[in-house]
C-alpha cells in the first residue's frame, strides 16, 4: 500500500503531529497530513476512531493537546477569528432553526456574516439554487426531509463563501438519491476551487474523494488515493477491513509480548 505523502509546503491545510487527550483517553494520536488546495479530502475508518475530534480541531472548535494545524498560512489555535472567516464547518448536528423557514434560516446566517445588498441576493439564489431549495423557501426547516435539511445546512455554511469546507458525516442516515445530490454539490464546489475535508461512513463516497485518510483507534493508518488504498482488493471496504484487522492483530500480539 502506498503512503503518498503530501508536501506540506503545497498544502492549503497542514496537520502536523496533532494529539488530543480527554483526561486519560487518547482521542487522536500523533496525526499528520496535508490537504492540497481545490481537492476533496475524506476521513474514513471505524467508529470512535477520532474523526470528529480531528475535524473539530481543524475547525478551531477545540485546541489540540499538542501539534499544529495551519490553514492557508494561518495557525488555527492562535488565530481563531481569522480561521472562522476562512472555513465553513458543518458538524453532525448542524444548528438549523426548525421553527424558521428555509429563507429565514438563510437570512439568519447571512446576518451572522454581515452579507448585505446585491451580494445577499446573489448568494441566496446561488446556494439555494444549486441545493434545489428555491421551490421550498417558505417551508419550515423542521418540515424538510433529512436530505433537504442537510442541503439547507450546507447552503447556510456556504453563504460566506469559505475557502475550506469541513463536513462531519454530512449524509449520515440520508437516502441514496439525496446523498448523490449532496455529493454533486460538493463536486461542483471543488470545481470552483473550494477545498473540502469530509468524514463519511459510506465508502462509495470515499471513492469520490481525491485522497483518503484511514483512521482507527485514534491513529492515522494511511493517507492515499482511494485507488491506492484499494490496491489489490476488490473494494475499498475489503481493503479497509483488512488493514484495520491487521493493526488490531499487531496490537494484540504486542500486548501478549509485554
Amino acid at each position: 500500500m502506498s503512503h503518498g505523502m503530501v508536501n506540506h509546503e503545497n498544502a492549503l491545510i497542514s496537520v502536523k503531529n496533532v494529539c488530543m487527550n480527554f483526561g486519560n483517553t487518547e482521542a487522536v494520536r500523533n496525526v499528520s497530513f496535508g490537504v492540497e488546495r481545490g481537492t476533496i479530502f475524506g476521513l474514513v475508518g471505524s467508529d470512535g476512531a477520532g474523526k470528529t475530534t480531528l475535524l473539530r480541531m481543524i475547525a478551531a472548535m477545540i485546541k489540540p493537546s499538542s501539534g499544529s494545524i495551519v490553514i492557508d498560512g494561518t495557525d488555527v489555535a492562535s488565530k481563531k477569528t481569522r480561521i472562522k472567516d476562512l472555513i465553513g464547518y458543518m458538524p453532525q448536528r448542524f444548528g438549523l432553526y426548525h421553527d424558521l423557514t428555509v429563507d429565514e434560516n438563510m437570512d439568519f446566517f447571512m446576518n451572522v456574516f454581515n452579507i448585505t445588498g446585491a451580494e445577499r441576493k446573489r448568494r441566496r439564489e446561488k446556494y439555494l439554487g444549486f441545493s434545489n431549495l428555491l421551490p421550498f423557501i417558505d417551508r419550515l426547516a423542521g418540515d424538510l426531509s433529512g436530505g433537504m435539511k442537510q442541503k439547507l445546512g450546507l447552503a447556510c455554511v456556504l453563504v460566506h463563501e469559505p475557502k475550506v469546507l469541513i463536513l462531519d458525516e454530512p449524509t449520515n442516515g440520508v437516502d441514496p438519491v439525496s446523498r448523490q445530490e449532496f455529493w454533486d454539490i460538493l463536486t461542483q464546489m471543488r470545481g470552483d476551487g473550494m477545498t473540502i475535508v469530509v468524514s463519511t461512513e459510506y465508502l462509495d463516497e470515499g471513492e469520490k474523494c481525491d485522497r483518503l485518510a484511514l483512521m482507527h483507534r485514534a491513529q492515522l493508518l494511511d493517507t492515499a488515493t482511494p485507488a491506492d488504498i484499494r490496491a489489490s482488493f476488490p473494494t475499498l471496504e475489503t481493503a479497509m477491513i483488512s488493514r484495520i484487522r491487521e493493526v488490531d492483530e499487531e496490537l494484540t500480539r504486542d500486548s501478549f509480548k509485554r
